[in-house]
């Protein structure tokens, strides 16, 4: 899976604000929070603790407490959106530095960066699946809803690690501020991704506890 083309920012700015209004997915039925927070806010950080880096989730995440409210569908899958815009962004920042980079002296850096956002593209388009899976309607008292998450989880995943990935070509690159801006950003875009994953973990975690005491009622 390959990003054919470089995105252009005008699109990229198109996407990052179509992204934001996520479309909401309600679970009724489902508790997902074993304590009580009194509003969508204390919701959002109760449920970033879980995450590697909660304070840049709280802080990605709160701005779409009315959207969230108490829901833990619309927390992961926003969480996701967050995350692929962050991707995209990533994406076109390090095509623009691959073209320039294919006329300079060092082919070093230039196939670090054309790998990099080889692998970027590949995290790109596993996260769009992860959030369009999160689209549909399952409800976490069902068989479905196990096999959904699995395939969220598989992808969110998958794309970590293309992220992780994207950077393993820079070691043979001398230090400089190129090399710093890409490792530096594709640091932060891990993060986002892996946000996102625990968020997603922890859903499925409790829909499928909620599925197996269901089962043994």
């Amino acid at each position: 899976m390959n990003i054919k083309h470089p995105l252009s920012p005008l699109f990229l700015t198109f996407l990052f604000f179509y992204l934001h209004p996520i479309p909401t997915l309600y679970s009724a039925d489902y508790d997902a929070n074993t304590t009580t927070p009194s509003n969508a806010t204390d919701f959002i950080r109760i449920s970033c603790s879980a995450t590697l880096y909660p304070d840049l989730c709280f802080a990605s995440l709160y701005g779409y407490a009315n959207a969230i409210q108490q829901d833990p569908a619309r927390l992961a899958r926003t969480a996701i959106g967050v995350s692929l815009s962050r991707a995209r962004h990533m994406a076109a920042f390090v095509s623009n530095l691959s073209r320039e980079a294919d006329y300079g002296a060092d082919p070093r850096a230039s196939s670090a960066l054309h790998d990099c956002f080889s692998n970027m593209g590949d995290a790109v388009d596993e996260i769009r699946g992860s959030l369009n899976e999160m689209r549909r309607f399952v409800n976490p008292g069902s068989e479905s809803f196990r096999f959904q998450m699995g395939n969220v989880q598989t992808w969110m995943s998958a794309a970590l690690t293309d992220e992780e990935t994207c950077t393993d070509g820079f070691e043979d690159v001398g230090d400089g501020p190129m090399k710093t801006a890409v490792c530096e950003r594709a640091e932060n875009v891990k993060k986002f991704t892996s946000n996102a994953l625990a968020l997603v973990n922890s859903y499925a975690e409790k829909g499928t506890h909620t599925l197996f005491n269901e089962k043994n009622v």
